[in-house]
C-alpha cells in the first residue's frame, strides 16, 4: 500500500468535505437560500452560526447553498475545458500540417486576449444564467488546456508504440484515445487541479463584478460583493467565502501535486 502524505490527506479530506457539503446542501442546511430570517448582520449566535448577512439571510445557509453553486459550475466548466481543449490538442498534434497550424493560430488569438475582460464582454450581450456561464469558462479555458495538450501529445505521437499502431493501420481514433491519451494522463490530471481552482477563482470573480451567479441564486464571489460593505463597519460577513474559496483553492492544489507525484513515480518504476 502506497504512503499517502499527510498534505494530501488534509486535501482530499478538505476537498471531500466541500463535494459532500455541495451535494447534500439540501438537507443540512438550516434554512432555505433566500429565506429571510433575522436582522441585517446579526452576529453569531446559536440560531445562526455564521450571523446573517446584509438583508437578514442566514449566512451558513447562504454559504452552503453557495458552496453548491459555485463547485457545480466549476466543476462542470472544467469537465468542457478539458473535452475540448484536450480532444482538439490531440487532433492538432496528430494531425499536423495545415490543421495544426490553423489551430493553434486560432488559440493563440484567443489567448492574446485577457479571460477575463473576454469573458465580461460576452456576458454583457448574453444573458447571464448558469449554462452560458459554465459555456463561456469552459471554452475560454479550454485554449490552455489545448496547449498543453498538444505539447504532451507532440512528443508522444513520435515514440515507437504510436508508430507501430500506425503502421499495424490503426485510425486516428485509436492513436488518441488508445495510444496518446493514457500517457498524457500525468500532466493533464495535475492541469485540472490547476484548472479548477482558476474556475472557481473565476466564477466568484465574475459573480463579485455583477456579471456571474444572480440573485437571489448564492455563489461565493456573490456573497462576497453582498456583504462587503459590512467590513467597513468591523462584520466579517465577506471573510467567510473568502475563507472557503482559499480553503478549497489550496485542498486540491494539495491533492492535484500528490497524483502528479505519485503517477510520475510510477512510470518510472515501470521505465526501470
Amino acid at each position: 500500500m502506497k504512503y499517502i502524505p499527510l498534505s494530501a490527506l488534509v486535501g482530499l479530506a478538505i476537498t471531500a468535505a466541500y463535494f459532500l457539503m455541495a451535494l447534500f446542501a439540501p438537507v443540512i442546511s438550516p434554512y432555505g437560500m433566500a429565506e429571510v430570517v433575522g436582522s441585517v448582520w446579526e452576529p453569531s449566535s446559536a440560531e445562526h452560526l455564521l450571523g446573517t448577512d446584509n438583508i437578514g439571510r442566514d449566512l451558513l445557509s447562504r454559504m452552503i447553498y453557495g458552496g453548491r453553486t459555485t463547485i457545480f459550475i466549476a466543476t462542470a466548466a472544467t469537465i468542457l475545458s478539458f473535452t475540448t481543449g484536450a480532444i482538439l490538442g490531440f487532433l492538432a498534434a496528430v494531425l499536423g500540417g495545415l490543421w495544426d497550424q490553423v489551430l493553434s493560430r486560432f488559440v493563440d488569438l484567443l489567448m492574446s486576449i485577457p479571460t477575463l475582460i473576454f469573458a465580461l464582454v460576452v456576458l454583457s450581450v448574453m444573458p447571464v444564467t448558469i449554462p452560458v456561464l459554465i459555456v463561456v469558462m469552459g471554452l475560454l479555458d479550454s485554449t490552455r488546456v489545448f496547449r498543453l495538450a498538444r505539447a504532451v501529445a507532440v512528443d508522444i505521437n513520435v515514440m515507437d508504440f504510436v508508430e507501430a499502431a500506425k503502421l499495424r493501420g490503426e485510425g486516428r481514433g485509436w492513436i488518441i484515445f488508445r495510444e496518446i491519451l493514457p500517457n498524457a494522463l500525468s500532466p493533464l490530471v495535475a492541469e485540472m487541479g490547476m484548472r479548477f481552482i482558476f474556475m472557481v477563482l473565476f466564477v466568484s470573480t465574475l459573480s463579485f463584478l455583477g456579471l456571474g451567479v444572480q440573485p437571489p441564486g448564492a455563489d461565493w464571489g456573490g456573497i462576497v460583493k453582498e456583504n462587503k460593505d459590512g467590513i467597513v463597519y468591523g462584520i466579517g460577513a465577506a471573510l467567510y467565502p473568502a475563507v472557503a474559496i482559499a480553503t478549497l483553492a489550496i485542498s486540491v492544489n494539495l491533492v492535484a501535486d500528490w497524483i502528479l507525484n505519485r503517477t510520475t513515480s510510477l512510470k518510472g518504476g515501470r521505465g526501470g
